[in-house]
C-alpha cells in the first residue's frame, strides 16, 4: 500500500473561529494572522494506493462556487487537485473510491464540477461515501451549519448513482478503519490506517492541527463542543498509548505529528513531513 499527500487548495480562515474560546493573545504566539485576523489553512487530502483500489479522502472545496463565495476565503497559491496527482502519475479516472469524511463544502466540494447542463462528478468512476448519519444532517441542516451544506456539492453524487452509505464504525477495508465522532457534525468519519507498523490517523476537522491539540482549543464551527472536547480527551489518551501518527487536513504549518504524555497534559511530541515518517 502507498499513501500520497494531495493537495486541494491553500485558502485562510478566522483565527478566532479555529481556536474558539481561546483568544488570540494566546493563540497568536503560535501563528500569525492578517490584518483581517485570517489564518493560513489547507485542504490536504489523501489518496492511498492498494494492489486493486485507489482511494481519496476528501476533495477540498474545487471551484465552481461564484467569486463572492470564494472570496469570503482568500484562496491563494498554485495548488490543486490535478497539480497533485499530475505530480504523482495518476489521473482523476483511476479513482475507485471517494471517502468523504463529511459533507461540509470544503471537504465535499471538489467532488462535483459544472458542466454545460448542470453537475458531473470529478471523479466520474469512484464510489462515493459518507456516513447515513452525515447524510441524514446534511440534507436536514441546522441553522449554524446551513451555510455549510451546499446540495450541488453532494446532490449530483447521490443522482449519479456513486453514492453509498457507512451506517457505523467499520473496517472500508482490512488496513482502514472509520471511526465516527460527533461533536464537529453528527457523523464524521475519521479513518484511521495501518501503514508500515503504524496508525496513521486522517484528522480531517475532528483534530484540526497541530494548535488544536490542548483540550480548550475546541473550534468555533463545532456544533456540540462539550461533545468534542470529551472525544478529543479519550481519542489523545489512545493516541500517545498507542504513538499513533496525525495526519492533518488544515494545518498549513505541519502534515503530522505525534503526541505523548506530559506534566501539562498530552502535547505534541515530533512533528514532520509525511514523507519523513
Amino acid at each position: 500500500m502507498k499513501l500520497y499527500p494531495i493537495y486541494a487548495e491553500d485558502f485562510k480562515l478566522d483565527g478566532g473561529a479555529c481556536f474558539g474560546v481561546v483568544p488570540k493573545a494566546v493563540w497568536g504566539k503560535s501563528i500569525q494572522a492578517d490584518e483581517n485576523n485570517m489564518i493560513e489553512t489547507t485542504s490536504r487530502c489523501l489518496l492511498i494506493e492498494t494492489a486493486n483500489r485507489l482511494i481519496l479522502i476528501d476533495t477540498g472545496i474545487g471551484n465552481k462556487q461564484d467569486a463572492q463565495f470564494l472570496s469570503y476565503f482568500h484562496l491563494f497559491g498554485d495548488r490543486g487537485l490535478e497539480k497533485s496527482f499530475k505530480e504523482i502519475n495518476k489521473n482523476f479516472d483511476e479513482v475507485t473510491d471517494v471517502i468523504l469524511t463529511h459533507l461540509h463544502f470544503d471537504h465535499c466540494g471538489g467532488a462535483v464540477k459544472r458542466n454545460e447542463t448542470g453537475f458531473e462528478l470529478v471523479f466520474k468512476n469512484a464510489t462515493h461515501w459518507v456516513s447515513k448519519a452525515q447524510w441524514e444532517w446534511a440534507n436536514n441542516p441546522n441553522l449554524r451549519e446551513k451555510a455549510s451544506y451546499l446540495k450541488e456539492n453532494f446532490i449530483p453524487i447521490q443522482e449519479s448513482g456513486k453514492l453509498k452509505f457507512i451506517e457505523s464504525e467499520s473496517y472500508f477495508i482490512p488496513e482502514i478503519f472509520l471511526k465516527f465522532v460527533n461533536g464537529h457534525t453528527e457523523g464524521q468519519m475519521i479513518p484511521i490506517i495501518s501503514y508500515q507498523g503504524r496508525k496513521v490517523v486522517y484528522q480531517a476537522d475532528f483534530i484540526a492541527s497541530v494548535l488544536n491539540i490542548p483540550i480548550p482549543y475546541i473550534p468555533s464551527y463545532d456544533t456540540r463542543p462539550l461533545i468534542s472536547m470529551q472525544e478529543k480527551i479519550d481519542f489523545l489518551e489512545e493516541s500517545a498509548k498507542n504513538d499513533y501518527v496525525y495526519y492533518f487536513e488544515h494545518d498549513s504549518q505541519y502534515e503530522c505529528c505525534t503526541v505523548h504524555k506530559t506534566e501539562k497534559g498530552i502535547r505534541v511530541k515530533d512533528t514532520f513531513k509525511f514523507n519523513e515518517l
